[in-house]
Parts: C-alpha cells; sequence; structure tokens
C-alpha cells in the first residue's frame, strides 16, 4: 500500500500511516474532518473538478482570538447595517476551480452565511453573513477547518498596504544571471579555440556550466513545472506540458553530452530559452496590470453629488472631489457614495445593491450610514467620514445580480483553440523527432525542443483580453464608462436602440419654461400673482428633494428661496410628488396625479408640471425642451444601420416637434409608465432584436436591466444604477454612433488579431519541423509574438479611435 496518495490533499501517505474512512484513504485526522464536513452537507463534487483538490488544515487553536475585539471589527469590515456584514478575506491556498466552488458554498456548511463571492485573480473571496448568527471569528475558524485558512494582516489593513509578489522578477533575475554567466563561459566552445590552458580546463567549465545552469532549471522554471503538473492531474492540457517537456528534455540532453564528453550540451539555450520565456511572461503581466490600472483608478464613472457649502449654497461637484468632513444632500432615489454619519433627523436606506434585502433600514440622527445604501424619501443631509472608494463602487457595479447572462463567442473560440492546441503540438513534436532521430540525433533534438517552444496560443488567447481591455481604456478617456468588456461585444451586436425622452434626448440644462396659471383664476388677477413668495418656497423646496429632470429644470429655474424643512416625501416614477412642508400639503406632477378637473387642462398635450397646493390648484408650468446638440445628424447617422425607437412617459405635445428632426421611420411612443417601457423592450428582444436602451437611469432602471445593453445619461445629478451596463456622460451624447462603430471595429481586430497569431503558429512550426529553427530562437521569437499582438492591438484601437 505504499506510495498511497491522500484522497483529500494528494501527499503520499507512509504505509503505517493510513487513516481509512468511506473506503478512501487520507494522510492525517484533518483531511478526514474535512472530507466528513463535505459529505455531510452534500458538497462532495468537490472533488469532482480536480483530484485532491484540498490541503490539510492547521491547528488554529487561539489564532483568531483578536477577532473578538470590536475595534478590530471595526477596520475588517466592508460593511455593517444591523445583522448583515460583509468582509473580503484574503486565502493564499485558492487555486483551482474546486477552491472556487467549494468557497462560494460556504451558505451551505454554514447557516449564517448567506453569500460568498471569490476573486480568483486576488485570492480573495467576499463573504455576506449574519452577525447575529456566526462572528467573524466564526468565519475564519470555519474557513481553516476545512483548509483554507485566511491570512489576515492588521498591518496592511491600518496602513493600506499590500503584499507584492515579486516571485516573477526573482525568477527572472536568476535566470538572466544563469544565462548571461553561462554564455561567457561557452565563448570559447563556440569558436573552437585551441589554447593549452582551456584544453585542460575544459571539463571543469563544462561542469561550471552545469552547476550554473541548475538555478535556471530548477528555480527560475519552476512554476512552468507546477502548472504542468497541475494540468496533468486535472486531465486538462495546457500550453505549460510542452514547454516543460522541452527544458526538461534540453536538461537530460545537455547533461548527458557533459556526462559522455559528446560536447558542452545545450545549457546555454536552455537558460537563454528560460529567461526568454519569463520575460514574456513580465511582459504579459506588466501589460494587465496596466490595464488593470486603467480600469479601475482612471475610469471614474461621471457620477455628481450636491455639496452643502460652508455658506450653505449648495454645488454639484464630482464625486471623486468629496473628502472627509464634507456635508453632502441627498435627494430620494440617490446612491449614497460614501460612508459617512447622518445629520437629518431620520432616513431610509435601501441597501439591496449592497446586500440584497430590498427591505429599507431606518437611521436616525448620529447614526452611522454606508456607502451603496439608496436614500428613499425626505431630502437627507450627512457628513462624509471617507473619501469615496473607486474600487467599492466598481465592485457594486460589477455585483453578479446585474450580471447578464451572454454568450461570449470570442471566448469560446479561443477555449476551443487553446483546449486542442497542445495534443496537436505534442503529435507534431513526437513525429519530427521519430523523422529526424534516423537522419540526425542532433537536428532530432532540436526539432523536437523547438516544436515545443516555438508554437505558443498565448497570443491567441489574449487577442481578445488585449483588445477588448484597450477599447475599454479609450472609452473611459472618452467618458463612456462600461461595467466589463463584456459590452462591447454586446455593443457590437445592437441593431434597434430604444431612447428615452426627457433627460436622455432633452437636456436638463436648458429648457424654455413658462408658467400657465389656472383658468378659474379671478377676472383681472395676474398669472404670476398666483403664485406668491410663499407658493414659491413651498415648491422650491419640495422640487428639491426629487431627482426626476423635469424637477432639476424647474429647481433651477425657480428663484433662490429660504429652505424648509419637509415632514413627509412621496415621489411616485412616472405620476410625480406629494409633500407636507409646514403643516401644508405640495403635490406637484402629471394633470392626473393632481387631480385637475378635465376642463382645467387647456392644453394638454404639452409637457408640464401641475401644482396643487392644500387641495388648490395653481396651474402649471409648461416646459418647451431643449434637444441636445447634435440630435438630429446623430440620429441620421444611427438610422442607416438601426431601429430607431423613441418611449417617454410624457404626453405627445411634442411628437409634432420631434417629427422634424427624427427620421421617417422613427417610432415614437408616449405616455408609458416604467413597467410598460420594460415590457416594450422584452417583446422587441422575443421578435430576435438586440435592443440597446439609452435613459436616465433612475426612472428606466428596469428597462436599462431588460435590454441586451443599458446605457445611463449621467448630467448633474447622481443617478447612478447598477441595472445599467454603461454610464455616458451627457456632453459626449452626440457621439453615441461613433462609440457603437468603435465597438464593432474592435471586433474586426479580433479577427484579425486572430489570423496574425495562427499565421505566426504555422510559420514557426514550419520552420521548426524542417530543422531550420534552433531551441534559442524559438525562445525568443515565443514572447515576440505576444509583444506583436499587443502592439498591434494597440496601434489599430488607438486608429479606430482617432477616427472621431
Amino acid at each position: 500500500m505504499s506510495g498511497q496518495s491522500c484522497f483529500h490533499c494528494g501527499l503520499t501517505i507512509p504505509e503505517n500511516e493510513i487513516i481509512y474512512f468511506d473506503q478512501k484513504e487520507f494522510c492525517c485526522n484533518g483531511c478526514k474532518t474535512v472530507y466528513e464536513i463535505f459529505s455531510l452537507h452534500d458538497l462532495t463534487s468537490y472533488y469532482d473538478f480536480e483530484k485532491s483538490p484540498g490541503a490539510s488544515p492547521q491547528d488554529i487553536q487561539g489564532k483568531y482570538d483578536f477577532l473578538d475585539n470590536e475595534s478590530i471589527l471595526s477596520k475588517l469590515l466592508e460593511f455593517q447595517e444591523e445583522n448583515t456584514a460583509i468582509v473580503s478575506l484574503n486565502i493564499p491556498h485558492i487555486h483551482c476551480s474546486s477552491c472556487i466552488w467549494i468557497l462560494e458554498n460556504l451558505n451551505k456548511i454554514q447557516s449564517g452565511i448567506s453569500t460568498s463571492q471569490v476573486n480568483f485573480p486576488e485570492k480573495r473571496v467576499r463573504i455576506t453573513f449574519n452577525s447575529d448568527t456566526i462572528s467573524l471569528k466564526e468565519v475564519a475558524c470555519l474557513l481553516s477547518s476545512i483548509g483554507y485558512e485566511p491570512y489576515i494582516s492588521l498591518e496592511n489593513y491600518e496602513t493600506g498596504k499590500k503584499n507584492i509578489d515579486r516571485t516573477l522578477t526573482y525568477r527572472l533575475g536568476v535566470a538572466f544571471f544563469c544565462f548571461g554567466n553561462i554564455m561567457l563561459l561557452s565563448f570559447p566552445e563556440y569558436f573552437e579555440i585551441r589554447e593549452f590552458w582551456l584544453d585542460n580546463y575544459k571539463p571543469f567549465f563544462r561542469f561550471l556550466i552545469f552547476v550554473l545552469a541548475l538555478p535556471s532549471f530548477l528555480y527560475s522554471a519552476r512554476g512552468y513545472y507546477i502548472s504542468a503538473y497541475h494540468s496533468i492531474k486535472t486531465r486538462m492540457l495546457n500550453i505549460d506540458i510542452p514547454i516543460a517537456l522541452g527544458i526538461i528534455v534540453m536538461f537530460v540532453r545537455s547533461t548527458f553530452d557533459i556526462l559522455m564528453d559528446y560536447g558542452p550540451g545545450f545549457f546555454d539555450s536552455l537558460t537563454g530559452l528560460i529567461f526568454f520565456m519569463l520575460l514574456g511572461k513580465m511582459f504579459q503581466t506588466k501589460t494587465y496590470s496596466f490595464l488593470s490600472f486603467e480600469r479601475d483608478f482612471k475610469s471614474y464613472f461621471p457620477i455628481a453629488v450636491t455639496r452643502i457649502n460652508t455658506d450653505s449654497s449648495e454645488e454639484s461637484v464630482p464625486v471623486y472631489d468629496i473628502i472627509k468632513g464634507n456635508r453632502l444632500l441627498i435627494r430620494n432615489q440617490e446612491l449614497i457614495p460614501v460612508d459617512g454619519i447622518l445629520i437629518s433627523e431620520k432616513a431610509e436606506i435601501d441597501y439591496s445593491f449592497v446586500t440584497g434585502e430590498a427591505i429599507p433600514v431606518t437611521k436616525n440622527s448620529g447614526n452611522k450610514i454606508f456607502a451603496g445604501g439608496k436614500h428613499i424619501g425626505k431630502i437627507i443631509e450627512m457628513e462624509v467620514l471617507h473619501s469615496v472608494s473607486q474600487s467599492y463602487l466598481t465592485q457594486l457595479w460589477s455585483n453578479e445580480i446585474f450580471q447578464k447572462k451572454v454568450n461570449q463567442k470570442h471566448k469560446t473560440i479561443t477555449d476551443a483553440i487553446s483546449r486542442y492546441f497542445t495534443p496537436i503540438l505534442l503529435l507534431i513534436a513526437f513525429a519530427g523527432f521519430g523523422y529526424w532521430i534516423f537522419i540526425d540525433a542532433n537536428i532530432a533534438f532540436n526539432v523536437f525542443t523547438a516544436v515545443l517552444i516555438v508554437a505558443c496560443p498565448c497570443a491567441l488567447a489574449l487577442t481578445a483580453p488585449f483588445t477588448f481591455g484597450n477599447i475599454l481604456r479609450i472609452l473611459g478617456k472618452q467618458k463612456l464608462y462600461l461595467k466589463n468588456a463584456l459590452v462591447i461585444e454586446q455593443l457590437a451586436k445592437v441593431d434597434t436602440i430604444v431612447f428615452d425622452k426627457t433627460g436622455t434626448i432633452t437636456t436638463n440644462k436648458k429648457s424654455n419654461i413658462l408658467y400657465e396659471s389656472s383658468p378659474n383664476l379671478s377676472k383681472g388677477e395676474k398669472p404670476e400673482s398666483a403664485l406668491s413668495d410663499e407658493n414659491n418656497i413651498l415648491i422650491k423646496n419640495a422640487l428639491r428633494a426629487s431627482n426626476h429632470p423635469l424637477s432639476r429644470m424647474l429647481y433651477d429655474f425657480l428663484p433662490e428661496t429660504k429652505k424648509s424643512k419637509i415632514d413627509d416625501f412621496q415621489e411616485i416614477t412616472g405620476k410625480g410628488i406629494q409633500c407636507l412642508i409646514n403643516n401644508q400639503m405640495v403635490q406637484l406632477g402629471s394633470a392626473k396625479f393632481v387631480n385637475v378637473p378635465i376642463l382645467e387642462i387647456t392644453e394638454r398635450e404639452k409637457t408640464a408640471i401641475h401644482i396643487k397646493i392644500d387641495g388648490t390648484y395653481y396651474g402649471k408650468f409648461i416646459f418647451e425642451n431643449q434637444y441636445r446638440n447634435g440630435l438630429e445628424k446623430l440620429f441620421f447617422d444611427l438610422s442607416k444601420n438601426y431601429q430607431i425607437k423613441i418611449l417617454s412617459g410624457d404626453n405627445d405635445g411634442e411628437r409634432a416637434a420631434l417629427a422634424t428632426i427624427l427620421p421617417t421611420n422613427t417610432e415614437l411612443i408616449f405616455n408609458q409608465k416604467p413597467e410598460q417601457k420594460l415590457h416594450y423592450i422584452k417583446q422587441l428582444q422575443e421578435k430576435g432584436f438586440n435592443v440597446m436602451m439609452v435613459g436616465d437611469g433612475l426612472n428606466d432602471a428596469g428597462a436599462l436591466a431588460q435590454s441586451n445593453v443599458g446605457i445611463s445619461i449621467s448630467e448633474n445629478v447622481n443617478v447612478f444604477s447598477p441595472a445599467c451596463d454603461a454610464i455616458l456622460d451627457a456632453s459626449e451624447f452626440s457621439h453615441l454612433d461613433y462609440f457603437l462603430k468603435l465597438s464593432q471595429k474592435s471586433i474586426n481586430i479580433i479577427k484579425m488579431s486572430f489570423v496574425l497569431s495562427l499565421l505566426y503558429n504555422i510559420i514557426g512550426l514550419g520552420f521548426a519541423i524542417t530543422g531550420n529553427l534552433l531551441p534559442l530562437v524559438a525562445a525568443i521569437i515565443m514572447p515576440l509574438s505576444t509583444i506583436t499582438i499587443v502592439s498591434f492591438v494597440t496601434l489599430m484601437s488607438n486608429f479606430y479611435a482617432n477616427q472621431k
């Protein structure tokens, strides 16, 4: 029985130490216990993804007692509201699909855990748990008990420092040192210099070359061996298998040549091969890091928030200008962008974007409120505790709840090619070796190694992510901010565009607003006298709490007034506002909402806000909307390739005006409630159309979520909604056609890059199989192929981007 492997962790077990359980062998009681836990909760599928994927749990007695300290907890937890807490933990052992699967099913092991999401590249898991049922200490102990001990460093949390993995840099340095020195020692062999001293000490120099090659072979190339080993274990062949095989064959062959005194071997080529491959990997890693940096820290969302200055004036500023100590004004339905202290008497906060729970939480003055919550009700004021976290908002936006399940065509193509690439490559390598071994053994080994090294699917695999990553960066600089790279592919497929009217094709900043009093006023009474200063104060304060585009326009139009306390506030989407100010009931909205008699509605076809105060109707404000600059040209350009629809919650008063600037085949649909907009888009999709919805992000949240691509227009208010796929700065609205064309061209770039990658592999293999390519040259060409593809993608992306 000697040599048996542990069913859980894969370690070899000495014959006298095997623990048998459930007809399986384990190396220790810890591994057996983990298996029992998984069996008890019906999670044995953990072992189906990879053979022996686990790690033996360690003794952690008392290790996490410090997590009982409340002050430490407050630093570690990302979110804590009532009994809901969220924490992100670093799990060094995460390495395969089994790890991801078990860590995302923690809720089946422990009832207090509601969700857990794994960030595989960063080896982190984000856990949402009920703090009344389970403590953070118990979460850490649970993870440790199943072999996923979290690494918690208080110093890192306090200083914000992150451990940087420099392993690749060290390996590259060692490989360069070995390669450089072996090249120097090999010069006499290259030029066949005949000299007494060199001839006598040739065996010593060859031995020295062998010793210098060992660190490069054993340490620098270690990552390839580990990757190849895991690949074979999981029966999913990857490109590291032929690379590792090529390195090992060259090392064995060179060692054999030196021992038998046949020659100096190929240690110079071997160390050069490892150095250049690691150099290519370093380039790839740095490029990915650059794209990630551009995405996370430069492509800021154009979210604005209202800041209250020291002189009590209100100012709309970018959310990233907010600092600790600022006082913010948060309106109904606005997202709270930062952690802070509630100053107002009371607030209702909906944390469904963060926790998934839609029940609003009541907060009182002095309570802490967390970023990511959505305020519901009357206007509130808060003081900022921390400046905004871009990564937190990005994480919120990327929440799995808001992801759309679509087929990623290019990812599927890349996966298919990569799956068959390695077996075919191995077949070609052995076929070439079998042919040349009977002609020339030296050429046979060179052919075998060169074939394994030169062919590389890396350039093929990097084509789509690099193209999309570069386009994401370019679009971000031009103020179109996409949720992820998949949105680009979806944009390229769009054939139908649905626009909201108010706040989307019309601008909030420009509008001619006319007041029209009620026809029932006394004869001779001037219309403007119907709105006294007291009425203006009531209307202005009611509008102050609303985020609707018409509300914002009218609020900016009315003169400055003193601030009044709102005792009760309701905003009914698609209808209007109702609130209580100084014991007076104020109603603002549609004619139907304020219950205006039919006789009173003289021009019901126009866009208007009707006013009723304490049951008395005071007329309406009529909006003669100003359309965005370049709208007519934009729609003309779009109509060449797309079907255009206009959906509006307003009446059809502007149908005639719109007809003069829109293409003749544009469909105009008015009086649509939010749920009707959603249903309309769903009907289009059922007919086979790929629909893009462009709306204001607040009233159109349902339609944005239903569409294939939802774009939210951002002007000067906080209308961020995680339901959308992209946020477009209103100033760039006229360039929408350009953005769509750029997304289509990005697909063409990927196709061209695929062709280039395949040509490189075919030509490289052609030279290698005929014996015309040395392994060292193959090692240099391999990273060059990646550099070529990245350069091509960057140049083409920038070329198309400049065709604005």
